[in-house]
């Protein structure tokens, strides 16, 4: 049955997708703030970066964004967010209800999806299923650019050399395993990694933000992997920090390109 009444041709499909992904590519291999990791950390970062004018690009080595918010508490698709940052809930208009003084419950579905909505919404360009091999360092000593490949084929083993795209700043938002600055620090760079201590969430939502800075020239670590090099503790569902310091390290970096 014709729904369109038109006839639909698949190399005209292909067409438009391979035509229009490779101008998009051609265009973002030189931005101002490349965001590694899709997260929560990650997806408010690069959304309030591209709200401030600066050109974002995100990459995430999945096929999807949202990093461990999706599955909230053990498959329980709710997360909590603390006072501090409900504010934030607002901002992104993620629907919340308090369980009790101090504690905001929401959809963990629903915060992703606002999250990666806002993001599009503010003009951030996505890379996904793209997998960060190492970072580019010349003379003047700090992190200028990304050296890329498919997840593919990092995952098959396969032996096809990558693209390089330049950045300003790079964000690593990679969570527990914070993977750029282990990158930085295993090709000599001054970056001391301490790792994640054990679960503490009081204290590890209090001090996340201090942590998320600029801790190598042009690196800035947000969320988990802020609390990774920092050697601080985690804190399970719990995602304020999260939201926190996604802008935090926003903050950071338009003030640094001001």
């Amino acid at each position: 049955m014709h729904v369109s009444g038109m006839e639909l041709d698949e190399v005209t499909i292909s067409r438009a997708i391979v035509s229009e992904q490779s101008r998009v590519l051609l265009e973002y291999l030189d931005v101002d703030v490349a965001v590694v990791g899709g997260g929560p950390s990650g997806l408010t970062c690069a959304a309030l970066c591209a709200e401030n004018g600066l050109k974002t690009v995100l990459i995430e080595r999945k096929l999807s964004v949202g990093g461990g918010m999706w599955g909230g508490g053990m498959m329980f698709p709710r997360i909590v967010v603390q006072d501090e940052a409900k504010r934030l809930l607002d901002r992104f208009s993620i629907t919340s209800t308090q369980y009790s003084p101090g504690y905001h419950l929401a959809s963990s579905v629903e915060s992703v999806a606002k999250l990666t909505a806002a993001a599009c919404d503010a003009g951030v360009e996505f890379l996904m299923l793209v997998s960060v091999e190492d970072v580019v360092v010349k003379g003047d000593g700090r992190v200028g650019g990304l050296v890329i490949n498919w997840t593919p084929v990092e995952t098959t083993g396969l032996h096809v050399d990558p693209l390089t795209l330049a950045c300003r700043y790079t964000v690593d938002a990679t969570g527990h395993d914070a993977m750029i600055a282990h990158m930085v620090a295993r090709k000599g760079g001054d970056l001391h990694i301490r790792g994640e201590r054990f679960m503490w969430a009081e204290r590890a939502e209090a001090q996340i933000v201090g942590h998320t800075k600029e801790v190598f020239p042009g690196l800035v670590v947000t969320g988990m992997a802020a609390n990774a090099v920092a050697g601080e503790c985690r804190m399970g569902p719990i995602f304020g920090g999260m939201l926190l310091s996604g802008e935090a390290a926003a903050r950071a970096i338009g003030e640094a390109l001001r």
